[in-house]
């Protein structure tokens, strides 16, 4: 997620705040408080000490707060300290690639030593050099350009860098630094955070589906008991959806460009008209840069690979959510046992609780901002255990979903209405073993099948379910 949209992910989750932190406001105190008249003048609203150093507690966002555990991999990406150090990155990048073109010949090829005293600059970019950064955008009023003035200030002491100062930024817009360190920072978040996470999910995942292949569950459709399948089977639903979405998500390509004001390469062609710049672009942006080139701009990138980028996290959310719900609608049936961990309180007044809290919080801060995917959700799945016992119960006491397979063998040897006669002898009414039995054993079919039927019961028909789970 760029700065930005981190920044409108703040913002989410503030507004989602606001019902009780306004209420709050009204629930401290209560007592009418009189003046020396006796009237009743209104109460002071609680005031933090002017200072405060900003902590998990201190933090006006919960994501660098009650959730900056979970989010702190993201801080030094998409912090303005990450933005800063990426377009000083993105700066040094470009001087090094201006001195390696013949066409330039104001800018020699730099000494080993002067190429690695510039990337150090990046390579070991530091607190103090981002609040030396914003010390110059104080007076310049402008965050490209102080980065600029920053990169001058480290290279004056150095003859050799010195001279080429002035082709720091050459030919750049502010926007030709900031698409390519927004695409830098989105990449490494990518890469190094947000698929391992994602895909994180999904190995767990795959380990329950193989774990609980072969264990049997009733199915519910629009809520109502229906044909069983196995616990692996229905969480080797979410792992396809999840792969199949972490598969789109990891092949956007990330797009950048560096095309000068407008994008027709103006100033780069005004002071070296024999230089072939769009090859020089394309050839910074993917080979140096590691993106992929994007031809046709305007003063700024699009952006639209950002909007695919999160579009496909938002698909990946989504079925996260459906996850979510699974998994609470599960633990509420019974078919999941919730680890009591030693110190945990489900409820402050109800000592027996213990709450799905993992999985609602997912649920929200997913539906809140797509920068917070799987922790929650991995952190409640780590703590589950089938409940054989209940599952194994529940689908003894529905032997009314072996009307499907009966009616379909009845089918196969031109029984009459056999979808009506099952219909007639299951719907809304409770059928056991005994009955479901009796009435097999009336049919008018082979007596391989007729014994195969009788074998069958609401554990053992799952169709190939354990099998798919295992393979996925």
């Amino acid at each position: 997620m760029s700065v930005r949209a981190l920044r409108a992910a703040c913002f989410l989750s503030f507004r989602a705040a606001g019902r009780w932190s306004n209420s709050f406001r009204f629930r401290v105190d209560l007592t009418p408080k009189r003046g020396l008249s006796g009237a009743v003048r209104p109460s002071s609203p609680l005031r933090a000490p002017s200072t405060m150093e900003l902590s998990s507690l201190t933090a006006i966002s919960a994501i660098d707060g009650r959730y900056g555990r979970l989010t702190k991999e993201l801080r030094p990406i998409f912090s303005e300290f990450g933005l800063i150090r990426t377009r000083v990155q993105v700066e040094v990048q470009w001087l090094l690639k201006l001195s390696a073109l013949k066409g330039v010949s104001e800018v020699p090829e730099l000494s080993s030593d002067a190429m690695g005293e510039l990337q150090e600059i990046y390579q070991n970019f530091s607190l103090e050099d981002g609040i030396r950064v914003k010390e110059i955008e104080s007076v310049t009023k402008h965050d490209v350009k102080a980065v600029e003035y920053f990169l001058k200030e480290k290279v004056k002491h150095s003859k050799e860098l010195s001279a080429l100062a002035e082709f720091l930024h050459f030919a750049c817009t502010s926007e030709d630094i900031n698409n390519l360190s927004y695409a830098l920072m989105l990449k490494e978040a990518r890469q190094s955070v947000m698929i391992p996470e994602m895909a994180r999910v999904v190995s767990t995942l795959r380990d329950m589906a193989h774990k609980y292949a072969e264990t049997p569950m009733l199915c519910r459709t629009h809520g109502q008991p229906a044909t069983p399948s196995t616990m692996g089977k229905e969480l080797a639903n979410f792992v396809y959806r999840l792969e199949r979405q972490l598969g789109q998500f990891e092949a956007v390509k990330i797009l950048g460009k560096t095309a000068g004001a407008v994008g027709n390469y103006n100033a780069h062609l005004s002071a070296y008209p024999d230089i072939a710049w769009r090859e020089v672009a394309e050839s910074f942006v993917e080979e140096d840069l590691g993106l992929s080139w994007n031809p046709y701009v305007t003063q700024i990138e699009p952006h639209d690979f950002i909007a695919e980028l999160f579009d496909s996290i938002f698909r990946f959310n989504t079925v996260m959510i459906d996850l979510d719900r699974d998994m609470w609608s599960y633990i509420s049936l019974g078919y999941f046992k919730q680890r009591a961990v030693a110190g945990e309180i489900g409820s402050s007044t109800m000592p027996h609780k213990v709450n799905p809290i993992d999985f609602e919080n997912s649920e929200g801060n997913l539906g809140i901002a797509n920068a917070i995917f799987s922790h929650f959700a991995t952190k409640g799945l780590n703590k589950l255990d089938v409940n054989d016992a209940k599952m194994g119960g529940e689908l003894d006491n529905h032997w009314e979903v072996l009307a499907e397979p009966v009616q379909t063998v009845m089918r196969r040897y031109a029984i009459p209405e056999p979808y009506e006669k099952l219909k007639e002898l299951t719907r809304g009414k409770g059928i056991d073993e005994e009955r479901m039995r009796e009435f097999i054993s009336t049919l008018a079919i082979p007596e391989e099948d007729k014994r195969r039927l009788m074998a069958m019961t609401p554990r053992t028909y799952v169709g190939n379910a354990a099998r798919q789970a295992k393979e996925i």
